[in-house]
């Protein structure tokens, strides 16, 4: 690979993408597109994120500014770029939600969390009610931006507030 941009280093990106086929292939084209070198792809097929979409860890070299537009690339093709570069979260905890409601707000809890909190719903356990009179319970795991926890789990507790729902925080990861 040519080295026009600046020195090349190996970069880590993570997409969601949605469960059709030609996705990954569409999601691959703007790293060609934009000089990058892949190095490894890991598709999980069989996995899917809270959002209901495939996570893929796409591995490439590059230069800085390259990725910058690789990731744009991305964007504008409507592909949900979770990490790019560096990474963003140090740090993970679960937390669980408990409501009536939860089951069928999940989707703008989810939506809320990340975006009003320095969080990413990474995994979601999720209990169902068995009749319209009980409640529902999430264990959701987040990644947190490193030294962020007590900010994020301030803001996740306000989300719980606002949707009427209760939060129990946090859950030491191991203790499942």
């Amino acid at each position: 690979m040519s080295d026009e941009h600046g020195s090349t280093r190996a970069h880590t990106v993570r997409l969601e993408l949605v469960d059709e086929p030609g996705e990954l292939l569409r999601a691959l084209e703007p790293i060609a597109e934009n000089g990058g070198n892949l190095l490894s792809i890991f598709h999980e097929r069989g996995s899917v994120t809270p959002r209901g979409r495939i996570p893929v860890e796409i591995d490439l070299e590059c230069a800085p500014e390259q990725l910058e537009q690789i990731t744009a690339a991305l964007r504008d093709r409507g592909i949900n770029v979770i990490q790019a570069g560096t990474e963003k979260y140090g740090e993970e905890v679960l937390v669980l939600l408990i409501g009536a409601r939860l089951e069928e707000d999940l989707s703008a809890t989810i939506e809320r969390i990340e975006s009003e909190t320095p969080a990413s719903v990474i995994d979601l356990s999720l209990s169902g009610a068995t009749d319209s009179e009980a409640v529902s319970s999430g264990r959701f795991r987040l990644a947190l931006e490193a030294g962020a926890a007590d900010a994020a789990l301030d803001a996740v507790r306000q989300v719980a507030t606002d949707m009427d729902l209760r939060f129990v925080a946090p859950l030491v990861e191991g203790s499942r």
